[in-house]
């Protein structure tokens, strides 16, 4: 919905609530008029239910909203003597429109000096956990979120098992868009796999169905910081219309909205404004090679030609650094019918094995210049690949561009999808909005991101540009690292454990932290000790 639209729905909840309660504010002693007025008639519910006025706050943070109302109203018929568990279950049951039936139909009393203190440990139990949920999903929406790496397009610089915090204040807290949704989760409720959020996902019907008119308009709190280049990023996968990530067949395309958006970290290589072009593999802005900071490890696919003679495992692991390329069915890398391994290696990687005695040669794999590779903007005559790729602008907020049939499939997207217009193409007459146009002026920026893997990830090559709107934060600290393939105690990455991410070489403060939680709860102990001696 549009911001006018959600307006007229907030007005329309606020005659909802005045009809239900304006005789429930009468019998507590206020007037019938202070039901009707909007925020201010929450902060007179807050007094009459007896609890704190910063509680209005949370009924207007999208999610937080959910958890509040059901609590909101078993506190108001408690309020007034219903206190029963029939009563309980009545009213969250009907979404709250028990209330309607006692305000018409009961005689209430108020208890103004009722018990707020919970009548036993199972309330008790209730209260501290919703207090704890409401806590948590306002650190989860708008601090800071856990993240797990899901894939090795970072491989080197994030691994697969890293789990991260990722802040949101860096670039701004974006609101949940998806107004009616279960708090702390993304896409789907674990285990059960189904949508955790109310929307109808078939694109024929985005625009129609009813479910998909709760979204809420996008808006983002202020940012510390700016995305530079060569960050690394979380973002939503702007293209993503797949119901899981491992199945690029489905049935039938997912629309979806964008906070809800499959999750994914890649490296932002430009920024608006930039002009990108890949060379021999090589990014090059605006001309100039890209300069990566020290963290990055970018890794190419190579031939290593050993004639046909095996290479020890565990070496090539440990000793060069191989973690992807050609394995066999028992995950080992496996030489091919030419008696090469294929190794996604980094640079410095490749040389060190090229040392090795029976190694004969070492080549790195790239699409030739001018071989179509069916990428971004999918232009089969422009010749473009992973390899040699561009040059490309990245669009700028504020920035008007020419528009004709040749620059057209690169900003389709963009001017539909991303910005909301309406496009038609009528002959050489390009029509945005019901008129002609032969130029376009963006609405927000715009980022490419890719993977450090370079020739092994799925990113803004295959799919184009990443919106501002899409970013949801920054990671910035490894809290655990797990390897599946480790074996025992080896299986936690114990040098990444509690790193910082964009810091060079991870060092992990694991110690550190373990010292100084030592230390607290030693001087915690002492303190109380000391007191307990005077008096």
């Amino acid at each position: 919905m549009s911001i006018y639209q959600w307006f007229l729905f907030f007005l329309f909840i606020q005659i909802v609530h005045f009809l239900g309660t304006w005789k429930l504010y009468e019998i507590a002693g206020r007037k019938r008029w202070e039901a009707l007025i909007p925020v201010y008639n929450a902060i007179i519910l807050m007094k009459i239910i007896g609890r704190p006025t910063w509680w209005t706050i949370l009924l207007f943070i999208p999610i937080i909203n959910l958890i509040m109302f059901p609590v909101i109203w078993v506190e108001t018929i408690r309020s007034f003597g219903k206190n029963s568990s029939l009563d309980t279950f009545l009213v969250i049951i009907t979404l709250g429109f028990y209330i309607y039936y006692l305000n018409y139909t009961q005689k209430l009393n108020y208890k103004a000096d009722r018990n707020l203190k919970p009548e036993n440990k199972t309330s008790d139990t209730v209260s501290s956990l919703l207090f704890a949920v409401i806590v948590a999903t306002l650190v989860h929406t708008y601090i800071i979120q856990p993240f797990t790496i899901p894939s090795s397009s970072l491989e080197k610089t994030l691994y697969i098992g890293d789990f991260l915090f990722v802040s949101k204040l860096n670039f701004g807290a974006r609101a949940p868009m998806t107004a009616i949704a279960l708090p702390m989760v993304h896409d789907s409720i674990p285990l059960l796999g189904v949508k955790s959020y109310l929307f109808n996902d078939d694109i024929t019907k985005k625009e129609t169905s009813i479910l998909n008119k709760f979204q809420l308009p996008y808006f983002r709190f202020p940012a510390i910081e700016t995305i530079k280049r060569n960050e690394i990023v979380v973002f939503n996968q702007p293209a993503d219309t797949l119901l899981d990530m491992d199945n690029f067949k489905p049935a039938r395309n997912y629309y979806k909205p964008i906070d809800k958006k499959t999750n994914l970290v890649k490296r932002c290589v430009a920024i608006p404004g930039d002009s990108l072009e890949i060379r021999e593999g090589d990014v090059y802005i605006n001309g100039k090679l890209s300069k990566l900071p020290e963290s990055a490890k970018l890794q190419y696919n190579f031939f290593v030609n050993t004639q046909g003679t095996s290479m020890d495992q565990n070496s090539l692991v440990k000793m060069y650094g191989a973690r992807d390329g050609l394995k066999d069915g028992n995950g080992n890398f496996g030489l091919t019918n030419n008696g090469e391994y294929v190794l996604t290696l980094t640079d410095n990687e490749a040389l060190r094995i090229a040392n090795n005695p029976v190694v004969k040669s070492v080549k790195k794999y790239l699409l030739p210049k001018g071989e179509d590779g069916d990428v971004f903007p999918h232009i089969h005559m422009l010749g473009w690949n992973i390899d040699n790729f561009g040059p490309i602008y990245i669009p700028k907020k504020g920035v008007t561009i020419k528009l004709d049939k040749t620059t057209l499939p690169f900003y389709k997207r963009i001017i539909q999808e991303y910005e909301k217009n309406t496009l038609q193409i009528d002959g050489d007459k390009i029509i945005i909005n019901g008129k002609p146009v032969n130029s376009y002026t963006f609405k927000q920026d715009y980022y490419w991101m890719m993977g450090d893997n370079r020739q092994n990830s799925l990113d803004a090559r295959f799919w184009g540009y990443v919106p501002f709107d899409h970013v949801v934060g920054k990671p910035v600290f490894i809290w655990f690292s797990w390897d599946k393939d480790g074996k025992g105690i080896q299986k936690v990455r114990w040098n990444r454990v509690f790193s910082f991410v964009n810091n060079g070489e991870p060092k992990s403060y694991l110690i550190h932290f373990l010292i100084a939680l030592a230390a607290f709860f030693v001087g915690e102990y002492f303190w109380k000790k000391r007191k307990e001696k005077k008096v």
